[in-house]
């Protein structure tokens, strides 16, 4: 056989004695009629029993965030930045479950002593965890396929693992898909919950091909930044629970720490009334993660634009929905901000992006602008539309029950039905609006200000 025309036979030596002999192709089989496959038994959904139970970590941020706790035959993939603390929570989490049941934690990018002594400086050395170092998929599966395999396993990382039969690197596309592949089929025949961490690209997702977060059944991000001492939790898939639920932790000398209110953590220099002055640009906003409200302080400083165009400038919120908020205050309010330098921060870095933070926003934005200090004691919300109207955004209610429950008297808010009021804390002064010129009418007012003062800037031409 010849892979390419040749005069000569190399064998015998003979020239012109090949002869093409081309190769016929197999007939087309029909796949119904496929050789060795075996017939599915369909279950009809009202014989589906209820659902699987769950693994409480023990750690109730995490539960929160996975619906409730850990499926049996379930793959986590846990992702975030370098150094955030994954594996600190994941060791943690594991080290907490090992008191009830049986669990692996594999490192394919430490030894086995150096987890040992983080366990120990968090604390956690007295713990039933087993350690193991290894990064061959073959020698994992031949460790975890057994009768008495462990309930919980953690891979610490997806990227260090590697099967055998590929000859490309560890990291690679190839061998992250495959790896994952292998890890997750186990994890469904056994019946263990599995623990994948995964690195992130610059970009900040999840590094290998996109394919891996289709394979597995919950993605969580773990967020934060070092410069801050709290970290976020987030699902973004979940196919056990919801994917708006956020947990939020502390980071300590002894490990992460859970913060079952973040509101006082986001406000902890600057609760209610126990401020002494109160700052034009300052407001605090009453947002929603998930069914979990949380209360976080957005600051606005607007200043005189250098020669060249003016720089905007936003961090924990959508740099597009500010131009939006923006445009909406010159057109339909008549602040004059177009020319001027805006920076935009939620303080203690967390990351807005419901659009109820549009009003938060604009109040902070019109108070530097016009240096009218919104009280300490007044939450924002709502949504802006171009057209200048505030809209109504969901779960008011439940927005407003955690300002009250933590000493704020006043809010700003749009207006809604009065049906859901009479649960409300009484001595809360909510203050209905409905378009932008509303809010800065009522900055102008003596409600929602603790003392009078200049406001410079302002185009009194386009009020009403």
């Amino acid at each position: 056989m010849a892979p390419r025309w040749a005069g000569r036979c190399d064998a015998c030596g003979a020239w012109n004695s090949i002869v093409e002999e081309p190769e016929e192709a197999a007939p087309p089989r029909a796949i119904g009629t496929a050789a060795g496959g075996r017939r599915i038994a369909p279950v009809g959904l009202d014989e589906i029993g209820p659902d699987a139970p769950r693994r409480t970590t023990g750690i109730a941020e995490l539960d929160r965030v996975l619906g409730g706790g850990l499926v049996a035959g379930s793959a986590v993939l846990v992702g975030g930045d370098p150094g955030i603390g994954k594996s600190t929570l994941l060791l943690q989490a594991v080290c907490a479950l090992g008191q009830e049941a049986p669990c692996l934690y594999i490192s394919g990018e430490e030894a086995v002593e150096q987890i040992r002594m983080r366990a120990a400086r968090l604390g956690l050395s007295g713990s039933a965890v087993e350690l193991a170092a290894a990064a061959d998929v073959r020698d994992i599966l031949a460790t975890l396929d057994r009768a008495d395999a462990p309930a919980v396993v953690v891979i610490d990382s997806i990227q260090t693992m590697f099967v055998d039969t590929l000859d490309s690197a560890p990291g690679t596309v190839a061998q992250v898909r495959a790896s994952a592949g292998e890890l997750v089929r186990l994890a469904k025949r056994r019946g263990l919950a599995l623990l994948l961490v995964g690195h992130v690209t610059k970009d900040g997702m999840i590094a290998g091909p996109r394919v891996l977060e289709h394979m597995v059944d919950v993605v969580l991000y773990f967020e934060g930044d070092r410069g801050h001492h709290f970290r976020i939790l987030r699902a973004v898939k979940n196919r056990y629970g919801a994917t708006d639920e956020i947990g939020v932790f502390e980071m300590t000398g002894q490990g992460l720490r859970q913060v079952p209110n973040p509101s006082e953590l986001f406000l902890a220099n600057r609760s209610a009334g126990g401020r002494g002055e109160d700052v034009a640009g300052s407001v605090v906003f009453a947002g929603l993660e998930g069914t979990r409200p949380v209360l976080v302080e957005v600051q606005a400083l607007v200043g005189a634009t250098a020669p060249g165009s003016p720089r905007r400038a936003v961090v924990g919120w959508d740099a597009n929905r500010l131009a939006m908020v923006l445009a909406v205050l010159v057109a339909r309010g008549g602040i004059a901000v177009g020319g001027s330098d805006i920076f935009l921060n939620v303080a203690g870095g967390l990351k807005v992006s419901e659009p109820a933070a549009d009003l938060a926003a604009a109040a902070a934005i019109v108070s530097s602008k016009l240096g009218v200090p919104v009280a300490h004691d007044a939450v924002v919300f709502g949504e802006i539309g171009l057209s200048g109207e505030v809209r109504p955004v969901p779960q008011t209610e439940l927005r407003l029950k955690e300002a009250a429950k933590l000493g704020f008297a006043r809010a700003i808010a749009p207006r809604r039905k009065r049906d859901g009021a009479a649960g409300l804390n009484p001595a809360l002064q909510i203050s209905d609006i409905a378009s932008v010129e509303d809010l800065l009418s009522l900055l102008e007012s003596s409600d929602v200000r603790p003392r009078a003062s200049h406001r410079p800037g302002r185009n009194t031409a386009a009020l009403p």
